[in-house]
């Protein structure tokens, strides 16, 4: 189906029955949908399952020049509104977890609970400066940035794209991302590099994207938070970050997964973790 933000066409893809209450699931950046595809058999016994391209990502209209912290939030607000129709659960990896964080602020009514997927939550101090400047995710999406365009004039093929990315290194330098990652994970990631406007990723490179969150204002509607581990060098979610908003909400549960980085859903030690942690959480709510 077909949502509008402002002037834009954004995808959302569908699952489940319509009368089903329903759950939102929004991919990090230069991510797609298609990320939570081995998900929706876990949630669609229950819930209509509605996966959201951002602007820029997957089968979404393209914005250059509008990928900000407010376009990804009215999107998401979007969805909400015109699939969703109810409030709902929205579940977000990293850039969609910063956009699930800043509707728990802005628009908690839209909202019945949050998972957050080490997402990056800025500084926990107003008047910080939010970066990722000495980050181990920038390296590799200047390389991106550089990359993608040049994979999509191409028209390299699905297959020959898993290939390659199976084989390249991880952020960690320490491994490829065949060896990381789940092949679906492999492919979801491939599929959205032949998608996504690479542009998306300067105003992360160039500091430009804007603020989510206001480090004042609680969450006030029950939030799984699942971040990686610090120790990892891709993990994005600072321990300082993650007790700043536990402390003042009413409704926060931490779970940190030892030894998985940025990519918690996708990576193979630690996509049972989080299936683990989430099927919890939705039960949680289902009996209150």
């Amino acid at each position: 189906m077909r949502v509008a933000s402002g002037s834009l066409s954004l995808h959302v893809a569908e699952d489940g029955d319509a009368s089903a209450p329903p759950i939102l699931l929004v991919h990090g950046i230069i991510g797609s949908g298609a990320t939570w595809n081995w998900l929706v058999d876990d949630l669609v016994d229950r819930f209509r399952v509605l996966r959201l391209d951002l602007r820029g990502h997957g089968q979404s209209d393209r914005a250059p020049g509008e990928y900000t912290a407010d376009g990804y939030v009215a999107d998401a607000v979007a969805a909400l509104e015109q699939a969703a129709g109810r409030p709902c659960v929205v579940i977000g990896h990293s850039l969609g977890g910063a956009t699930a964080a800043a509707i728990i602020q802005r628009r908690p009514d839209l909202l019945l609970g949050a998972v957050l997927e080490d997402p990056p939550l800025g500084p926990a101090t107003a008047g910080q400066s939010a970066s990722l400047e000495g980050h181990a995710l920038l390296d590799g999406f200047r390389l991106l940035r550089d990359l993608i365009p040049q994979l999509q004039q191409s028209q390299l093929g699905l297959d020959e794209l898993v290939g390659l990315i199976s084989a390249a290194p991880d952020s960690s330098g320490d491994a490829t991302f065949g060896d990381v990652l789940l092949p679906d994970g492999v492919e979801a990631m491939a599929m959205s590099m032949l998608k996504v406007d690479a542009t998306v990723l300067d105003p992360v490179l160039g500091g430009t994207l804007g603020t989510f969150l206001d480090p004042a204002v609680p969450w006030l509607v029950p939030t799984l938070l699942i971040a990686a581990d610090p120790e990892r060098p891709d993990s994005v979610t600072t321990v300082e970050a993650a007790e700043h908003y536990a402390s003042i909400s009413p409704h926060v549960e931490v779970v940190v997964v030892e030894g998985a980085g940025h990519q918690i859903h996708n990576e193979r030690r630690a996509r049972e973790r989080f299936r683990s942690a989430v099927m919890g959480y939705l039960g949680g709510l289902a009996s209150t």
